[in-house]
């Protein structure tokens, strides 16, 4: 299986489940693997036959800009979800952990795993 990924992504969003939390952005940092359904890809060299970067990030900022979440579980499960359906991967891996939010914790998060039902 051949997976790309996407490493120390890191945008500003609203999430959590205090107060203060659903007005002031916090720093986030992803981090996904996504397994592609061939390797097409790599006979062909054409970005058909590949996952579009940029359109990826794009629609995880979508994500991040549009919706709040109040369990980094949640967002990671939104995340998957997203990969899964609209980009047909067969598999994701997304970790998602806040920065600096704890003192003394650098960054503390969630990795998840997930299959396309469909495999």
């Amino acid at each position: 299986m051949d997976i790309i990924f996407l490493h120390d992504f890191k945008a500003k969003t609203l999430i959590g489940i205090y107060p203060w939390e659903r007005i002031v952005p916090q720093t986030i940092q992803l981090d996904l693997e996504i397994a592609l359904s061939t390797s097409r890809a790599c006979q062909s060299d054409k970005i058909e036959d590949a996952l579009d970067y940029a359109l990826i990030i794009e629609r995880i900022n979508e994500i991040l800009a549009n919706r709040h979440f109040s369990l980094l579980e949640a967002l990671a499960e939104h995340i998957a979800q997203t990969i899964l359906s609209e980009f047909r991967s067969p598999w994701v891996k997304v970790s998602v952990a806040k920065l600096g939010i704890i003192h003394g914790v650098k960054k503390l998060g969630v990795c998840i795993e997930r299959r396309s039902v469909t495999i």
